[in-house]
């Protein structure tokens, strides 16, 4: 049977996701910005213009899929590869297959290669005149960064497409797709669908269009046993059919400031274990990593500051490292990074200085700078004095020297806005500043004297 022949749809005991599977990019949901009105793939597909590719995305995010669309849109002859059932031998049939295709029939072979990644680089080798040719047009999907599990000449032969998990928009509507549909899904089934049973599917099948589609089919049967007229898919339902408990949270309401404010306070009174319960309390409810990872990075400047420079770091390379793993994996980079901030010493000397300043510019205004320390590239400017007087640092000893940079009103006052604390390493700083200081002091009863 020919992959696109469907089964008899009166009988057809597919997986509701096997059955839902989008048949034209005009039913595909997601993926916009490969799928977007002018983008490369939908016109390559629209104008039959295929090119190989290699679609690197995450489980359930519609590799498969695609390359189905693409064949059938095409009219090109589909073969589906696994690599961990076929061989060298295997590409040599379909190659053999693929030649007198185009020969009688001028019919051009989509070869779909599942987890291109397991092939060796033998049976890579073999695709690649093939592929150079045009005889076959290569598509291969992967869960793996294609760059460290494809052979490079066989890469360079390719496209690589980045497929990205379903945002939660895009999941609800697949399942309330497949929920209406009377043909291939369950429409026939009269149910309907409470908006937390909805959230808690889309939160649980974490970007992975199969697994909302197979729990959307589990709740269904669960929910179709039901007695009474008006037959309904709860949480309850489907919190049965996941086998999962919905956590009580709302990203956009007042549960999602509760929980971030008890994680940033619990940093800021140093208590990882309380900092961990609720960090994990979000994770496991749904808040986007990433949203976290920013308000780690917002903290570590905030509330430890220089008492730990390297706090900032360690949340910078922990969003990176989010950024690369995605979860469940990038989440632990999240968990050290937050044990690291409440462990860190601790200081607000950074965020207090910047308020002190800006609540200082709004009250003088666009103060002028100070002629000795303007820069000066033009015969003009050096007449008006621009840059006059200006000592450089590292002429003298300890490359400092002291003179005022501050604008002339703020100069008597000796405006002090950064005020280290004595916590970390912003000790160190402030026994500095307090040298910097004495010499400032002695260099100006100096010149009092004189």
């Amino acid at each position: 049977m020919d992959l696109f022949d469907q089964p008899d749809e009166k009988n057809d005991n597919r997986p509701l996701a096997e059955r839902m599977r989008p048949r034209t990019l005009d039913e595909y949901i997601g993926q916009g910005h490969l799928l977007g009105s002018d983008s490369l793939l939908k016109r390559a597909v629209q104008e039959d213009r295929l090119f190989s590719v290699i679609f690197w995305g995450p489980p359930g995010s519609g590799k498969t899929t695609l390359a189905r669309i693409m064949a059938g849109e095409t009219k090109s002859h589909f073969v589906s590869f696994s690599a961990v059932l076929s061989g060298v031998k295997e590409i040599r049939v379909v190659v053999d297959e693929a030649t007198e295709l185009w020969r009688l029939q001028r019919r051009k072979t989509i070869l779909f290669v599942d987890e291109i990644h397991r092939f060796n680089k033998a049976q890579q080798d073999a695709f690649l005149p093939h592929v150079e040719s045009g005889l076959i047009t290569l598509i291969g999907a992967t869960t793996e960064n294609p760059s460290f599990e494809v052979i490079s000449p066989l890469l360079s032969r390719m496209r690589v497409l980045t497929l990205k998990p379903f945002t939660e928009e895009d999941l609800a509507r697949i399942v309330q797709v497949a929920l209406d549909d009377r043909e291939r899904g369950l429409g026939g089934l009269g149910l309907e669908i409470d908006p937390e049973a909805l959230n808690h599917i889309v939160w649980s099948a974490d970007g992975d269009a199969r697994s909302a589609l197979n729990s959307l089919e589990v709740a269904a049967a669960l929910a179709d046993r039901t007695s009474g007229e008006e037959r309904r898919i709860t949480r309850a339902v489907v919190e049965e059919a996941i086998q999962k408990k919905a956590l009580q949270y709302d990203k956009s309401g007042e549960e999602h400031y509760n929980l971030i404010s008890a994680l940033h306070k619990s940093l800021r009174g140093s208590d990882p274990d309380a900092a961990l319960y609720w960090l994990g309390r979000m994770l496991m409810a749904g808040e986007e990593p990433l949203y976290i990872a920013r308000r780690l990075v917002r903290f570590a400047s905030e509330d430890v500051g220089n008492a730990d420079p390297r706090a900032l770091s360690v949340t910078i390379d922990a969003m990176h490292a989010y950024h690369f793993l995605g979860s469940p994996e990038g989440e632990l980079a999240l968990v050290q990074a937050a044990v690291y901030l409440a462990t860190a010493p601790k200081s607000n000397a950074l965020y207090a200085g910047y308020g002190q300043v800006r609540a200082t510019i709004e009250k003088t205004g666009t103060l002028p700078v100070p002629l000795h320390i303007r820069n000066a590239p033009t015969k003009l400017m050096k007449e008006l004095d621009y840059g006059k007087d200006y000592r450089y640092a590292h002429d003298f000893t300890d490359a400092y020297v002291p003179q005022e940079y501050l604008p002339d009103e703020l100069r008597q006052k000796r405006g002090r806005f950064y005020r280290p604390t004595d916590r970390g390493y912003e000790k160190i700083i402030g026994e500095r500043l307090d040298h910097w200081r004495k010499i400032r002091e002695a260099n100006a009863a100096k010149k009092e004297k004189q």
